[in-house]
């Protein structure tokens, strides 16, 4: 009795590799900049108008993550 194996392999062009981490990497880098945004946003305003927000200094940063990342 005679038993054939067949199995194929299809590789994804370089190029469309390429492209898929340059658009990974501008995605990465958008969200990056809507943290620093929202930090240096956060971080411009005065005490008490983080007060009236209901903000500390000490909390900027994981509100900026927040905004950013989730």
């Amino acid at each position: 009795m005679a038993y054939t194996n067949t199995s194929s392999v299809t590789h994804t062009p370089s190029i469309t590799r390429l492209g898929e981490a340059v658009a990974e990497l501008r995605a990465r880098y958008k969200t990056y900049r809507l943290y620093r945004d929202t930090l240096d946003g956060l971080s411009a305003l005065s005490n008490r108008e983080l007060d009236d927000l209901g903000l500390s200094r000490s909390e900027l940063r994981r509100v900026a993550e927040e905004a950013a990342y989730k």
